[in-house]
């Protein structure tokens, strides 16, 4: 099985089992007839098909509806069946998000455009020498006449030199760390370049942009000068929760895979579901997915529910759920054994996909020392 409301119900809304069932549909009806695909050239294709099936299907509503459950939900749904149909997925949440929290009119169309799957998003925050230290952003925005001119370059891009349009996070004086500033970018912008594919052991779209004297009218400004590290903290800190729920998918199909190479592989005259070591392993990693399914759905309830902020509760989903994702494909890699390290098999994809979100949309370790920073505020 895929998605199971039974232990979440009680973080969710009645409108929300109607959202799933549609998933349901589409990756009983698509995703599990599609091949994955095999290279960083098939994974680009693909994802541009499976953009527009979703967009299709209805998928990325709920990111246009700010509904962090109903996100969870469908992440959960496409990553049990397809990583890569996830990463479509979570990319058109980073992209389209900021300008749903602080576009204007002719923005929002581009958010509406991302949502029926009619436009590719990015969301150009990563740097060489700025990942986890946002403050070190050193692409630079220099105003020019009503508009300005992007120089710098960024990379770890998922959909670079694939995506329609990026929201790109700029400074406007390296002196000043308040200074950064979000633009929208179209990928035919004069100056745009797409440096390179960064090619991933799991098949991913990812790469290196560049600006060069890129030029974009001041209506590419995404809300006020000076904003844009908040508006970037924002978006994560809502779609956070979520990367626990794609981790929580993953971990459900290593699960599933697990059980039944159990119950029909035999050894030493029985089934392997019947050792202990066995046993155990998948009681352990059955436990670990209930507890971070529960810390992601809760996250997620937070936020729909008007908290101003989650930053406690989104890391902690995240950081619990993509740690503990990994220890459970892991595992499932272990009871399959030979079967398990194979190219073909289902755990082998998982295991190259699931090491990525122990990365992005803030590592582990700042995941840590943001949980700790808000357990350690002083009180008032």
């Amino acid at each position: 099985m895929s998605v199971d409301l039974h232990p979440i119900r009680a973080f969710l809304h009645d409108t929300h089992a109607g959202l799933l069932a549609k998933a349901q549909v589409f990756t009983q009806g698509f995703l599990a007839k599609r091949k994955p695909a095999d290279t960083d050239v098939e994974a680009r294709a693909e994802a541009r098909a499976l953009l527009k099936l979703m967009g299709d299907a209805g998928l990325f509503e709920p990111i246009r509806a700010r509904d962090y459950r109903g996100c969870c939900l469908v992440r959960e749904e496409l990553s049990f069946h397809s990583p890569l149909a996830d990463a479509v997925f979570a990319l058109q949440a980073l992209g389209a998000t900021p300008l749903l929290l602080g576009g204007d009119a002719s923005q929002l169309a581009w958010a509406d455009r991302a949502v029926a799957g009619a436009a590719m998003g990015g969301f150009a925050m990563t740097e060489p020498e700025a990942g986890s230290d946002a403050h070190a952003i050193a692409c630079e925005a220099r105003r020019d006449g009503e508009g300005y001119i992007l120089n710098g370059t960024k990379t770890f891009i998922s959909n670079g030199g694939l995506a329609d349009f990026y929201v790109v996070f700029a400074t406007l004086d390296r002196a000043k760390p308040k200074s950064i500033t979000a633009f929208l970018v179209e990928a035919h912008a004069p100056g745009f370049e797409f440096v390179r594919p960064l090619v991933m052991s799991a098949p991913h779209p990812l790469g290196e942009i560049a600006f060069r004297d890129c030029r974009v009218a001041g209506s590419a400004r995404i809300g006020k000068e000076g904003e844009g590290l908040k508006l970037a903290l924002s978006t994560l800190d809502r779609l956070r929760a979520t990367v626990g729920a794609a981790a929580c998918g993953m971990a459900a199909r290593a699960l599933d895979e697990a059980i039944h190479h159990a119950q029909t592989r035999h050894q030493f005259g029985k089934p392997l579901a019947d050792l202990q070591l066995i046993q155990d392993k998948i009681a352990r990693m059955a436990i670990r997915l209930r507890a971070s399914r529960l810390l992601v759905y809760e996250a997620a309830w937070e936020k729909d529910n008007g908290a101003e902020r989650v930053t406690l509760e989104s890391g902690m989903a995240k950081a619990f759920a993509t740690e503990n994702a990994q220890t459970i494909i892991d595992d499932a890699v272990q009871i399959l054994g030979g079967r398990g390290v194979l190219k073909e098999s289902t755990v082998d994809l998982l295991y190259r996909s699931i090491r990525a979100l122990r990365i992005y949309e803030g590592t582990t370790e700042i995941q840590h020392l943001l949980i700790a920073a808000q357990l350690l505020r002083p009180r008032s």
